[in-house]
Order: structure tokens, then C-alpha cells, then sequence
């Protein structure tokens, strides 16, 4: 795991890999309960036995905003950025979903610092976030995750 203390540490890392997080399991329960909570019950996320007889994949998928919000837990394999107040999620840019992520999937992100910039001490930091998929040749999805940092 990297350690970033401050703008300097991080502005390091600019043009960078700060690695990958461990492998993640997606399981169909993990898949139901994000279901249950966004209201989002497609049978292609749900029901198995349809799946393998009508989806183009023969098993239900996860949801893609479900693999999305495994980032900040995935993040958090992969860097502890300390001495922070505060710490914002402030947008995805550029996401395209390449590929579907079958329940029992193993997943792991690969993160890229793109940039890093100081806006009058709110710290801006763009990663570029890479879903890989165990054993597939494509990710999930590629996109830019941006953070914003407010430093001690």
C-alpha cells in the first residue's frame, strides 16, 4: 500500500501507477443486496436460471454501477492518503464499460495518476481507474476518478 502525506507525495505520483488492489470476489448475494438497495431487479442481475437459457452471457452479471462502487473499497487496498480533513468524490469522466463482470467473477483495480493539482489548497487529484477481470483479456471498464483534497 502507497502512503501519501501530503500535495508533494502526492504530486510524486503524477504520470504514475500506484498499483493494483487485491482480487474481489462479485457473488450473487453481493449482486442482490445492491439490487435490493437501488431498486434495480433486471432478471439479467437476478435470476440465474433465465440467465443461462436468454442472456447472451449464460449467467446473471453485476450490476455496472455496482462495480463501480467498489472503488473507494478497492481504493483503499491501494493507497491510505493521511493528514487529510477532508476527502470528496467529485466525478468519473470518461468511463466506458468494455466488458461484464459474471457473478463469482474475481475483480481487481489497477489505478494510474493522471494528474495532480493544487486549486488554492483544495488538492485535485485524477486517477485513472482500471476494472480488470480476472482471466478476461478486457477490463470491466476504464474511466477517470477524481478526488478532491483538503490537507491539514
Amino acid at each position: 500500500m502507497t502512503i501519501i502525506n501530503n500535495y508533494e507525495e502526492y504530486k510524486a505520483f503524477e504520470g504514475k501507477s500506484l498499483g493494483e488492489s487485491q482480487w474481489h470476489t462479485i457473488d450473487q448475494k453481493q449482486i442482490n443486496q445492491f439490487a435490493d438497495a437501488t431498486l434495480d431487479h433486471q432478471w439479467i442481475h437476478l435470476d440465474s436460471e433465465r440467465a443461462k437459457t436468454e442472456s447472451p452471457f449464460k449467467s446473471t452479471i453485476a450490476h455496472g454501477y455496482l462495480t463501480l462502487s467498489l472503488i473507494p473499497y478497492l481504493w483503499k487496498q491501494i493507497a491510505e492518503v493521511r493528514n487529510v480533513k477532508m476527502e470528496i468524490n467529485y466525478g468519473i469522466e470518461n468511463l466506458r464499460f468494455s466488458q461484464p463482470v459474471l457473478v463469482d467473477n474475481e475483480v481487481q483495480l489497477h489505478t494510474h495518476v493522471k494528474s495532480v493539482a493544487n486549486l488554492r489548497g483544495v488538492i485535485k487529484v485524477t486517477i485513472e481507474a482500471t476494472l480488470k477481470i480476472k482471466d478476461s483479456a478486457k477490463p470491466a471498464y476504464v474511466g477517470d476518478v477524481i478526488f478532491l483534497y483538503h490537507f491539514n
